[in-house]
């Protein structure tokens, strides 16, 4: 990364907005004007149902860009609520603009970085549809391990996963008893360990092959363009 390129990312994380959980950033629905860097914390975007439920879409990590699926409306398709207590920087879409027309590596960096993102939720809207509970459950948890690996290490098998029953429930389709039930069989299983909300995977390997995982966190590079100096 470029010098310029760097000092426009800094620029993009000038201000922050701390927020405790359960705050909400962006209404469905409604004008989106901001994007928001992820500083610190996690966050999850949803989309209401008809029946009054809930499908949590995507969680949203430290380094991500949330707000980027409102781009393409007046009104945001979802809603960003915060997970736990966390720091976002929030930019305007005009700040955006100047990456296309200043940076284009980086802005094609972003668009590979969201078509990841995209292919990692249409995994997952194979599995809701396709797999039984527990396959759903273990591809949930891979996901978040394989994206947690970029920022602790590509070892780490050790995370704190601050999501209830619930929230993984409305990420997987599935309700909060059948959710603690399949937890609970993986444990027994030795394929993974928990304690509260901090869980070791045992058996990786197993795990993602359970699932049928493909790890969509590592993005091809070598055909972005190059740097302007």
């Amino acid at each position: 990364m470029t010098k310029a390129e760097q000092d426009m990312l800094d620029r993009l994380e000038a201000q922050q907005r701390h927020c405790r959980r359960d705050a909400v950033v962006i209404s469905e629905g409604e004008p989106a004007r901001e994007l928001y860097i992820v500083q610190k914390g996690w966050l999850q975007s949803s989309v209401l149902l008809g029946n009054g439920g809930r499908q949590i879409m995507r969680i949203n990590l430290p380094g991500d860009i949330v707000g980027l699926s409102a781009l393409a409306f007046d009104d945001s398709p979802e809603t960003v609520t915060t997970l736990t207590d966390a720091t976002i920087c929030p930019f305007d879409r005009e700040r955006l603009a100047l990456l296309f027309s200043e940076h284009p590596r980086l802005m094609a960096l972003v668009f590979a970085l969201n078509v990841a993102e995209r292919s990692q939720l249409a995994d997952r809207l194979a599995s809701i549809g396709r797999t039984s509970a527990r396959a759903r459950v273990a591809s949930l948890m891979c996901e978040i391990f394989s994206r947690l690996r970029l920022v602790n290490g590509p070892t780490s098998d050790v995370a704190h996963i601050p999501l209830t029953q619930e929230e993984i429930g409305d990420a997987t389709g599935l309700t909060a008893v059948h959710v603690n039930r399949m937890i609970r069989n993986l444990v027994e299983d030795g394929i993974i360990d928990r304690s509260g909300n901090s869980f070791r995977l045992l058996d990786r390997k197993r795990l993602e092959g359970e699932a049928n995982f493909t790890d969509r966190s590592k993005i091809g590079t070598s055909w972005l363009p190059p740097a302007r100096n």
